[in-house]
């Protein structure tokens, strides 16, 4: 009697989970069947929210269905993160992560742990910054900067304390051994206005913003943040090439999903994002902004990311004395 009581149970237990996992694939095979969400967690016209629209355009195209962009900025993206992690698991909400995110993450204002609380699903570009310094400032490498900054106080500006433009330039800093005076500004705008006006000695800003004032001589181009040249500025070297070895910052933009979407749904996103963003004319449009796509990579790859610049960036905003929240696993 014990052992057909087991036996029941057991068939009972299977039943259930082959419903499941049927009920799952099901969902997956039928995927997408309705408009697809993506929460960007800036204002319309932004970066993010600009590569994200890029993307989606040509993701419908792929999905059959709507990808609509939702933007719901402030708090460094924590509300977008936050209503990401809360939704449905179902591959009908996606949230768009930038390495700003993972950095408010560290510093506590962003309270979702994004490895965490949200599933990786791809890595979609990344886009190198320039290092510029008013017209003035008797250098023209990054060679000539440091010993500049090691003669004489130097002062960068930023777009804020604890943003990436911050925790790049410290960065640089130490690796090159040099210090310099750091003033914060409340976003990028303002503080270009004091670097071309000579207020402040130099700063980090995206290539995308930064080209056009160098090609006019309102900033003068030191050097491209990523390991490689850019084709929008190819005369313009590398930090790495120019004396500090290793040294790589860079902007980047890939999707998260809710935790427990199904593994097979985050792989599909994942195909068709990595296809997108690699086809010529998605290729050509990044290059003329600057910026590269991103490589084929899987959800396990981009989340390891994720956690990797967390890491390393918690060792800066650790040495600031700015750290918050210190573990993402």
């Amino acid at each position: 009697m014990h052992n057909r009581s087991m036996t029941c149970i057991a068939a009972a237990i299977a039943g259930v989970l082959g419903a499941t996992l049927s009920g799952a694939t099901l969902a997956a095979q039928g995927y997408p069947n309705k408009p697809v969400r993506v929460l960007v967690g800036t204002p319309a016209g932004s970066g993010s929210d600009l590569m994200t629209r890029a993307v989606s355009a040509r993701l419908s195209e792929r999905l059959g269905q709507s990808v609509v962009v939702d933007n719901r900025a402030g708090a460094s993206g924590a509300i977008s993160l936050q209503i990401g992690a809360q939704a449905a698991p179902d591959g009908y909400t996606l949230v768009t992560l930038s390495a700003q995110n993972v950095t408010a993450m560290l510093l506590g204002t962003v309270t979702t742990n994004i490895p965490q609380d949200l599933a990786a699903v791809v890595m979609m570009l990344s886009q190198p910054y320039l290092l510029v310094a008013t017209p003035s400032l008797p250098v023209n490498n990054v060679r000539e900067l440091v010993a500049l900054a090691k003669a004489k106080p130097l002062v960068y500006a930023s777009s804020g304390t604890g943003t990436v433009v911050h925790l790049g330039m410290e960065l640089l800093s130490s690796m090159a051994g040099i210090e310099m005076t750091h003033v914060p500004y409340k976003g990028s705008g303002l503080s270009m206005i004091d670097v071309m006006g000579g207020r402040v000695h130099l700063s980090i800003t995206n290539t995308l913003t930064a080209s056009p004032l160098v090609r006019s001589g309102k900033l003068k181009g030191l050097a491209i943040t990523s390991p490689q040249r850019v084709q929008a500025l190819p005369d313009l070297p590398t930090v790495a090439e120019s004396g500090v070895p290793g040294y790589d910052l860079r902007s980047w933009y890939g999707l998260l999903a809710p935790r427990g979407t199904p593994a097979s749904i985050v792989q599909r996103l994942n195909s068709e994002v990595i296809a997108v963003v690699n086809s010529p004319e998605m290729k050509a449009r990044l290059a003329a902004d600057g910026a590269e796509a991103a490589a084929p990579n899987s959800p396990a790859q981009f989340r390891e990311l994720i956690v990797t610049e967390a890491k390393r960036w918690g060792v800066i905003i650790k040495r600031l004395g700015l750290l918050k929240k210190q573990e993402a696993n």
